[in-house]
């Protein structure tokens, strides 16, 4: 069981009290393996605690009695504020991409308009699909929402409709999420960029090697030379 956790659905206050500060009778215990040691006296359990080296800390302060665990407080205190600097590190905001197209878009564009989706979609964004009407147009919402639905079904394997298309004025919208999360999809980019950095280090390695194979070396060279001389010419 986890420091500060306890078996009896006390709350786990965020102004802990500990040792001589606990100034109640007595105490429902929790040892440091949260096992349950019963109701003691608070005299007794602060015994416990020094006899165990440890803290008696006060984690559920409205239980009846109060909840109090045996724990090494210095510890507990370590381990919760190095997981709250890894929770903000791996925290992301959400971020919404825009896209906008028009209901009589030509295959072209719609392809390059697609190639941002995905893009997009891979980086772990949401997407804002406006379908934007104009004129005529507005009278026939169906050209829309058979566009939409066509960019969804082209970029599911990525994303998903997290907001079926809706009609606002002259536009019609549409919302995609991912189905990687943004950290996600950071971590495989960044493998991705890793991986082909090593391979094109690779190749670089791999052209030195073949360049120096087909140089001749020092020793060649020279031996060329001395053989080119004449042995009857005295040195």
């Amino acid at each position: 069981m986890a420091p500060g956790t306890d078996n009896t659905g006390g709350h786990i206050s965020t102004e802990l009290r500990i040792n001589e500060r606990i100034r109640v009778p007595e105490v429902r215990l929790v040892g440091p393996n949260g096992e349950t040691v019963g109701i003691v006296p608070t005299d007794q359990a602060l015994k416990l605690a020094q006899e165990a080296d440890l803290d008696l800390v006060e984690i559920a302060p409205m239980g009846k009695p109060p909840v109090c665990k045996l724990m090494d407080y210095g510890k507990f205190k370590y381990e919760n504020a190095q997981k709250a600097r890894e929770a903000r590190r791996n925290q992301t905001n959400v971020i919404i991409k825009e896209m906008k197209l028009r209901p009589k878009i030509d295959q072209h564009d719609y392809e390059t308009k697609k190639g941002h989706v995905v893009r997009f979609l891979k980086a772990g964004d949401k997407v804002k699909i406006t379908i934007m009407f104009r004129g005529r147009e507005q009278h026939r919402p169906e050209l829309g929402f058979r566009l939409l639905q066509k960019l969804a079904e082209d970029v599911e394997e990525l994303g998903f409709v997290e907001s079926s298309p809706k009609q606002d004025g002259r536009n019609m919208i549409m919302v995609l999420g991912p189905h990687k999360k943004k950290a996600e999809a950071k971590a495989e980019v960044k493998a991705a960029k890793q991986e082909a950095a090593a391979e094109l280090a690779a190749e670089k390695a791999a052209e030195h090697a073949e360049r120096i194979s087909h140089q001749p070396s020092a020793q060649k060279k020279q031996k060329r030379a001395n053989e080119a001389l004449d042995p009857d010419i005295d040195l």
